[in-house]
Parts: C-alpha cells; structure tokens; sequence
C-alpha cells in the first residue's frame, strides 16, 4: 500500500499515567528516550505492526491526542501538496536527529495527521 500509516504518537499532560494505562492494557513495551536536555519521548514498542510514541504536550493549549504518521518519499513536497489542497500546517517540516523528517497538518476538515519522511541509510 502507497503511503502506510506508520507511527501513532500520544500527546498528554500525564505521561505517567499514560504509560501505566496503555502499558497495563496492552502489554506494550514503553521505553523512555531522552531526546534533547529536559525532553523525553517514550517509544511504544509493539511487536508485530505499528508502534508509536508518547510526550507531553507541547503548550497547554494543547490538548490531549493520538496523532496517526503517514510515510511519505518527500516530507516537503508533501507538505506543500497539502497545503495548496487546503490543508493547515500546524508543525511545518522538522528534522529529527539521525531519524527523519516530519511535519503536522490539518486537513480540510480540522483533522490532523502527521507526514514522515524517514532519513536515507
């Protein structure tokens, strides 16, 4: 299939209590990764099929979500391709260190997704 969903990431006010639900419910392996001083993101490790992550939400207006990744071959390309069909661009294109690069988007109709494009080996 073109363009899989391929991450699902949470964001929370209570990581904690996140964790120790989704864990709980599910048997999920949570592992806590420190990405830059002061910020932690909790890889969903799942097994078979699509995992995730968890943060806490950036800004308090933020609410609480699960936000869906789409791959895509060129994040940017992609990006501008939403937004000349109407989408918003919440998070514009963002490098994450030797893994790839995303971007956040509304659609038309309010719903966000998220686009990655994963780094070349």
């Amino acid at each position: 299939m073109a363009n899989p969903f391929v991450h699902v990431e949470l964001t929370t006010s209570d990581t904690d209590k996140a964790k120790s639900f989704y864990g709980a419910l599910f048997g999920w392996k949570l592992e806590d990764v420190e990405m830059a001083p002061g910020f932690t993101y909790t890889m969903i490790r799942v097994g078979e099929g699509t995992g995730g992550g968890m943060m806490k939400t950036p800004a308090p207006s933020v609410p609480t979500a699960w936000l869906p990744y789409v791959l895509v071959d060129d994040v940017v390309a992609a990006t501008a391709k939403a937004k000349s069909l109407g989408a918003t661009v919440m998070k514009d294109v963002t490098e994450i260190t030797n893994a790839g690069s995303f971007s956040v988007i509304l659609d038309p109709t309010g719903a966000a997704i998220g686009l990655w494009q994963p780094k070349a080996k």
